[in-house]
């Protein structure tokens, strides 16, 4: 069955989707229930049966105990929107597209490319991810809705909002509805979700889980699954203030893992999961519940922005991935390697532990067979069955996993690659990171060297050669696009231009008396340090666009100190991308003296010009002035 033909199937529930839960239902055996917990950005040792010795995590603990631990289990991105996506269709993000968080972006992109230009100070060409889970796949939602489930998503989504959301993609249930890469606002309330006002103190994962015990009160004589995809432990970083305490108490100097914010985020985290595993218990539901806990990607152990220590009282990166080297956004362990547990109640042994080697594609796969439920005909997978590592009734029949991220990231230190797991080796690809825009290797032993220490491509070519077809015919079989070298890469490019710093995919230059941002991906920035003032003031630009989309205004001060996801001190305008000149003006209040300034212009391809830009008092005295 095609998608199309299976969306007809939906017509009923599909006008019932926005209703209260418990209004459509289709007859079936009944089969277990699946509850599907995603973390967010928790690392592979962050989990005390994981081996840390400073977060407490009884409740996952106890999951643990009760079913089987994956040693080597592998998000099929080191970042979290391609790794939703591969767990939805059992594909690599590298054939869906979506290789970047990318989802929560204005512009509807279905595909991935590769702009025509980077700027100079850009080695190569990276691409652009897509920016939404395309309707046209068969999602693990639908396919156990069509045999009889229940469905529901709570939580983070990052896939696209309307009409790519749970509720076009076969969930029945989505509660908050909402698309964008982090909890609104806060993780304590008040939150700025737009269908969601929480109790005052009221922590997102204690709705969260509160919202889930919900639906399977409801629907415990149905089969059900619920997909729980916490928002936790994501930036931005905040908790409970009591236990930020409890674990400043504890902070040991000599555990890497000493961040008592980011502990607290964990053990909220924790009791959330916790919550829900009592009300199965409770409800009679336990023994008849496949449990699988995952995380989208590594843990952050690196300082995203110097500032964030002032933000957040950050002594410490917010957790230590070691042994593994690196974190989120980066290729090496540390930033694909997550703990995962699966609990399928009379197969797998309680407290088990096994080393086989999986990834994110193969929970649709494998979800099917352990529910017995036949893939609709002509539905394929890039994921296998992990059922024999689960029964341990034998090895995993597969040559190789891979992950594609042909993305820069500097505060990783990671440049634009893909890496193959074959066995215990390890190759990782540079794209054009050598001589001459050479691609650039290295290899590892990973049982030799878990910590990635020892690059062994010169010492290997033999093998280097070997792992590198397995990774050339798997970019070939996925079709998926790639960076190119930048024909204008110049190393000595310094990209202030007049008191402005560009920042995203854009090229910024003074040319006859403007200020020109060429902005070759989706979301082009221009920052600028500002004076040291307080509101209200006013910006006032005039400016002229090819481009489209809408613009943003972003400041920080005092109370607001560095820009990041879901930043609060923020206004959105909408320009006029046809190419004339139009006179802009903003108003808005720092508080706690203003540090920066940030014009998003737009967020699609094209070239927008400024000829003045100025910041001003509310009587119209000029603070600052940049004439071009």
């Amino acid at each position: 069955m095609d998608r199309r033909d299976f969306l007809k199937t939906l017509s009923m529930g599909t006008a019932a989707m926005a209703l209260p839960y418990g209004v459509w239902s289709a007859p079936a055996q009944r089969r277990p229930n699946l509850l599907l917990i995603l973390a967010d950005d928790l690392g592979w040792r962050d989990l005390g049966c994981y081996g840390s010795t400073f977060h407490e995590t009884p409740n996952l603990d106890a999951l643990a105990r009760r079913g089987m631990r994956f040693t080597q289990a592998y998000a099929a991105n080191p970042l979290c929107s391609p790794t939703r996506a591969s767990i939805l269709t059992g594909l690599y993000p590298a054939r869906i597209g979506i290789t970047a968080p990318a989802c929560h972006l204005p512009e509807e992109r279905l595909e991935a490319t590769v702009p025509e230009k980077a700027a100079p100070h850009q080695r190569v060409i990276p691409c652009t991810s897509a920016t939404r889970l395309k309707l046209e796949y068969l999602t693990l939602a639908e396919v156990l809705r069509e045999a009889g489930y229940r469905t529901a998503h709570f939580g983070k989504w990052h896939l696209g909002p309307e009409p790519y959301d749970p509720l076009h993609q076969g969930f029945e249930v989505d509660f908050p509805h909402w698309s964008g890469p982090g909890p609104a606002g806060s993780y304590v309330a008040p939150w700025k979700f737009p269908n969601l006002q929480g109790r005052p103190g009221e922590h997102i994962e204690e709705r969260l889980a509160e919202e889930v015990v919900r639906f399977i009160r409801q629907h415990r004589d149905e089969p059900f699954f619920v997909n729980y995809w916490c928002y936790s432990v994501h930036s931005p970083w905040d908790a409970r203030k009591e236990l930020v305490e409890k674990y400043r108490a504890r902070v040991n100097p000599q555990n890497p893992q000493r961040n008592p914010l980011y502990a607290a985020m964990v053990e909220s985290l924790d009791t959330a999961v916790g919550r829900v595993m009592e009300a199965l218990r409770e409800l009679g539901l336990e023994e008849r519940t496949i449990v699988i806990f995952f995380s989208d990607n590594g843990g952050v152990d690196f300082w995203i922005e110097e500032r964030m220590k002032e933000r957040f009282g950050m002594e410490v990166p917010p957790t230590s991935n070691l042994p593994l080297r690196g974190g989120k956004a980066s290729l090496y362990e540390g930033g694909t390697r997550v703990p995962c547990i699966i609990v399928w109640p009379g197969v797998t042994p309680p407290g088990s532990e096994s080393d086989a080697i999986i990834q994110s594609i193969d929970f649709f796969p494998t979800i099917l067979e352990m529910l017995e439920i036949e893939p609709p005909k002509g539905l394929k997978f890039d994921g296998i069955s992990i059922v024999p590592a689960l029964q341990r009734s034998g090895p995993l029949k597969r040559e190789a996993i891979f992950c594609h991220f042909p993305h820069h990231v500097p505060a990783a230190g990671q440049a634009a690659g893909v890496y193959v797991r074959q066995g215990e080796w390890k190759l990782i690809r540079l794209f054009h990171d050598g001589p001459n825009f050479a691609h650039r290797y290295e290899l590892y032993n990973l049982r030799e060297d878990l910590g990635e220490t020892r690059n062994l491509a010169e010492t290997m070519p033999g093998k280097v050669k070997e792992l590198d077809t397995l990774i050339e015919a798997f970019l070939k079989e996925t079709g998926t696009v790639l960076p190119r070298p930048n024909p204008a890469y110049n190393p000595r490019w310094r990209p202030m231009v007049q008191g402005w710093r560009p920042s995203g995919d854009c090229i910024l230059e003074a040319r006859d008396g403007l200020l020109r941002l060429e902005s070759i991906g989706g979301d082009p920035q221009l920052v600028a340090q500002a004076p040291s003032v307080e509101g209200p003031l006013r910006i006032r630009f005039r400016m002229r666009s090819t481009s489209k989309g809408i613009g943003q205004f972003f400041w920080t001060d005092g109370r607001n100190p560095q820009f990041r996801v879901g930043h609060p001190a923020r206004i959105d305008f909408k320009p006029l991308h046809d190419g004339a000149w139009h006179e802009y003006e903003i108003a808005f209040e720092p508080q706690g003296g203003l540090r920066e300034i940030r014009l998003d212009p737009c967020t699609a391809p094209g070239v927008v010009e400024f000829d003045r830009i100025r910041l001003l008092r509310e009587d119209g005295t000029v603070v600052q002035a940049w004439e071009f």
